[in-house]
């Protein structure tokens, strides 16, 4: 990899890293979690308008026959994927929200082999298993002493499964689409089911902390935009393979942000289940399929943080 693309890419990590620990200062600064995720989507839904509409921008509408899969995965990939998260984090720690979100992978591996009929090899399911023991752990060290896995673990994880979703089935639109505009379009349609949050948004901003207020203008311009940007110049820069093995290393920049911004330090339980996870995806991803090109093998990102 190149000098200009790791840059580029440690940068997008870092900044998709950081999502969760920002999102807990919104929570914790004033933000009800629906006007989080609004004013978020508020945000980046009109950083894209500007975009589309920049003079000398060539930006396409989409296709008719290709808006009903784009409202459908915008509403699961954008909308149930942030939902998840964000009313996840009231319960679930920054660090821990982000071990369990990097587990997507594992669930769009099943939702290929057992929908879309994709063969899985050997390496597979032996990646699949190590992702659920994985996945297994992280959920434990939430459960307290109680035994009782919490709430927000489980709203995290619907989270994993929405983004899945989104990465298994946004193929044939990335044939026809930039990048770019297929983000735009996902963000859109995602933002619109937010607006049933919108009553007492102003409130809520009127009263929160500036810290907590930094924080929702923080999510709402650079995970989406500015960390969309320059992961596109990432791999633009360099070779898509490299590039994208960059994004395992995402869950660590997410424990050392929530421990150095919140002091919120996962238990070892918690990291030896997220080294058990992203070591499940990482065999799933390079030695999972048994027909596997190398375009298949790069993970698609549309800002599932």
């Amino acid at each position: 990899m190149n000098t200009k693309a790791f840059i580029m890419a440690s940068i997008t990590v870092t900044i998709w890293g950081s999502t969760f620990a920002a999102i807990r200062v919104g929570l914790q600064g004033g933000y009800s979690s629906g006007h989080l995720i609004l004013s978020r989507y508020l945000i980046a839904s009109a950083l894209f308008a500007i975009y589309a509409l920049w003079p000398g921008t060539k930006f396409r509408l989409p296709k008719k026959e290709d808006l009903l899969r784009i409202l459908v995965l915008g509403w699961v990939g954008i909308s149930i994927y942030h939902i998840g998260v964000t009313f996840g984090e009231q319960t679930v720690s920054a660090a821990t929200a982000g071990m369990l979100v990097s587990s997507a992978p594992i669930f769009t591996a099943l939702i290929s082999v057992f929908i879309l009929k994709e063969r899985m090899g050997l390496f597979g399911w032996i990646g699949l298993a190590l992702g659920f023991i994985g996945i297994g752990l992280i959920t434990m060290a939430t459960s307290g002493p109680s035994f009782q896995i919490s709430k927000g673990s489980y709203l995290v994880l619907m989270a994993a499964v929405a983004t899945s979703v989104l990465f298994a089935y946004q193929k044939p639109l990335l044939k026809r689409y930039t990048s770019m505009e297929l983000t735009a379009y996902f963000t859109w349609a995602g933002t619109l089911p937010f607006f049933i949050f919108f009553p007492g948004l102003f409130d809520d901003i009127k009263h929160a902390t500036m810290e907590a207020n930094l924080s929702a203008l923080y999510i709402g311009i650079f995970p989406t935009a500015i960390g969309y940007v320059t992961w596109a110049i990432a791999l633009g820069a360099g070779k898509a393979g490299a590039v994208t093995s960059m994004l395992y290393i995402e869950p660590v920049v997410a424990i050392l942000v929530a421990g150095i911004w919140l002091n919120e330090w996962p238990t070892l339980i918690s990291i030896n289940g997220g080294a058990i996870a992203i070591a499940g995806v990482i065999v799933v991803n390079l030695l999972g399929s048994k027909h596997q090109s190398a375009a298949s093998k790069e993970p698609q990102k549309f800002d599932v943080t």
